[in-house]
């Protein structure tokens, strides 16, 4: 596999011959793929019937939440009323590059899902919403749309473009639809769903950016074409964002049930060993290196771990850092990134995050696991949101991977050195 760097974003890397890509055919490191050579690549948008396709192909939402997306396109289907259509591209995960890198350089085949999941759904509106910083994305989608507007390529579905205003909270699909009808970005997770009732009322299918790019694929190819790749129960491929200490971080597309090992080493190997890796973003869990041997990419082998792809992410944690020191880092971020609209998210990850830091604090004078332990399991379930779930999982599995550390700290010793390796902003900013 070969990395190709981008100037100011993610990296891209692609792989080689024999497992030819998909979703990153045709990337340029210099310049996104124009709309005609994107359609020599591709060919038209497929007649196929999209979401009996979609829903034979086991494809499931790219964005953390795995939801079976043919199952997201018949209920919207199914009500009544226009539907709208909202494209995710918010990707406000600190260690993700992958759906920025897409809009970035293959903006057509992003817009290609959007349409063609508009389409199969009754919409006349697809509208995506990029995060405020995403400046250059932005730029590209605009002249993409235009591009397209000017072709007359999307016969009866409207693309427009919405600015977030950023922040973690801010990504998640309620938070999304929140902002498109006016209101604050923050996740309502009352019903009516956003499939029932959502951006002006109406029926509004969510769905982030890599998992477009899938559908405009699987609509050109077929069900059967995408589960030529990946494992029985989860087929296909998927983009995986890599850093931390390998010498080639970027943008992977993996099939599904890649051993990590492989991917490790399509990334150009370590350039410091790890001492863990966090799967899945900041949502995810922390898995010690000495866990991994072995450990496919798939949901299956990764719950096995207390773990998932979430994010599509996989940071390698060096040797020289502190893993107590960079998980107290990342949990005041999290709790400093609260909707503010419970109790569990506004006091509970507060108190975690500041017992965590007293923890990364070599002392003898810590404070008691059992107290934060107590308080990781008073939150979750208990939030306005799942904000307080996904921040306790994260706490949890980095008290357990990084258990000798902490005996270390409570000795009031540490082994960390050097500068903090985990991202607090969005990736590659």
């Amino acid at each position: 596999m070969s990395a190709a760097a981008v100037v100011d974003g993610p990296t891209a890397a692609t792989p080689s011959a024999p497992r030819r890509p998909r979703l990153l055919a045709g990337l340029r490191s210099d310049r996104p793929v124009p709309l005609e050579k994107h359609l020599r690549l591709h060919g038209p948008r497929g007649q196929l019937d999209l979401i009996a396709e979609v829903e034979a192909s086991g494809l499931r939402g790219r964005g953390g939440g795995g939801y079976p997306t043919g199952r997201k396109l018949q209920a919207v289907a199914a009500q009544r009323g226009r539907p709208v259509v909202v494209v995710n591209g918010t990707e406000a995960e600190p260690v993700s590059g992958k759906d920025k890198l897409l809009l970035r350089h293959l903006p057509h085949l992003v817009l290609d899902g959007a349409v063609a999941a508009a389409a199969a759904v009754g919409a006349r509106e697809a509208i995506v919403v990029l995060d405020r910083h995403a400046a250059t994305e932005r730029a590209i989608i605009e002249r993409a749309i235009e591009t397209r507007s000017r072709r007359r390529l999307d016969g009866k579905v409207a693309l427009r473009l919405a600015v977030s205003p950023g922040g973690f909270v801010s990504g998640e699909e309620t938070a999304v639809v929140q902002l498109l009808n006016g209101r604050p970005a923050k996740p309502a997770f009352k019903p009516p769903l956003p499939f029932e009732r959502g951006v002006g009322g109406a029926p509004t299918l969510v769905q982030n950016v890599e998992t477009l790019a899938h559908v405009s694929l699987i609509g050109r190819h077929g069900a059967r074409w995408f589960r030529e790749i990946g494992t029985e129960d989860e087929p296909g491929s998927a983009l995986m964002t890599v850093s931390g200490s390998v010498r080639r971080p970027g943008v992977y597309e993996i099939p599904y049930g890649t051993p990590l090992d492989s991917l490790v080493a399509e990334a150009g190997g370590w350039s410091s060993e790890p001492q863990a890796y966090l799967l899945g973003g900041y949502f995810g869990a922390w898995i010690p290196a000495a866990r991994a041997d072995g450990l496919l990419l798939s949901e299956s082998s990764l719950r096995r771990q207390g773990a998932s792809l979430g994010a599509g992410a996989l940071v390698a944690l060096p040797e020289h850092a502190c893993g107590l020191v960079e998980s107290a880092r990342v949990a005041r971020y999290l709790a400093s990134e609260s909707a503010g609209q419970c109790g569990p998210c506004v006091y509970g990850l507060d108190a975690i995050a500041g017992a965590l830091e007293q923890l990364a604090r070599p002392s003898r004078d810590g404070v008691p696991q059992p107290r934060l332990r107590r308080w990781l399991d008073q939150v979750q379930g208990r939030g306005a949101c799942r904000h307080p779930d996904g921040t306790a999982r994260f706490v949890d599995s980095a008290l357990e991977a990084f258990s000798g550390e902490l005996e270390l700290h409570l000795r009031g010793r540490c082994s960390g050195r050097g500068q903090p390796v985990l991202p607090l902003g969005g990736y590659a900013r």
